[in-house]
């Protein structure tokens, strides 16, 4: 075995392993936590695939800066037990329901979406060069480009509105 399925193999437990614990933990400050640590084990997949252009990119901009606003609005919303109302077993059940049917749509989406997983003929040199992902970014991928910027501008406003008091939102809505 060489060394690259070694670090494969251990990166790839590694990131089930605390991608797990991320929706397993009760805890919001240790779920967090473990969402760094996915990322930071992503970012060495990244290394391995010559990319290193995104490895940087995925540490400063997921494991530092939206990490660090997830961080916040946990603490601005006080996230407390005793505070936290208790959901009945009827949302619980119909909760589980959808996140199936949400599953069953995606497996279906990329059953008929026809993409196949076959070598590309780039070579490994080009792989994680800047200039050959700016590329591909800005001609074949912008219009899903621009729908994540518009989907993070969606996150940024909605948590404006959950720090606000409902005595906040309501006058907002009065002056406007």
């Amino acid at each position: 075995m060489s060394l690259d399925l070694i670090i494969f193999i251990v990166l790839s437990a590694l990131t089930l392993a605390s991608a797990i614990g991320v929706v397993i933990t009760r805890n919001p400050i240790t779920s967090v936590l473990l969402l760094i640590l996915t990322f930071f084990c992503i970012s060495g997949h990244y290394l391995l695939m010559n990319a290193q252009f995104l490895a940087i990119v995925n540490i400063i901009v997921y494991a530092g800066a939206i990490m660090v606003l997830f961080l916040f609005v946990i603490m601005l919303m006080n996230l407390n037990k005793d505070t936290e109302p208790q959901k009945s077993t009827m949302v619980q059940f119909a909760g589980v329901i959808s996140g199936g049917c949400l599953l069953l749509v995606i497996l279906m989406a990329f059953q008929s979406s026809g993409i196949e997983l076959t070598q590309t003929s780039t070579t490994v040199s080009n792989i994680g060069l800047i200039k050959v992902l700016g590329k591909k970014l800005f001609t074949d991928f912008v219009f899903p480009f621009e729908i994540s910027s518009v989907l993070f501008l969606s996150a940024m406003i909605g948590t404006v509105v959950l720090g606000k008091k409902d005595d906040d939102i309501a006058t907002a809505i009065q002056d406007s």
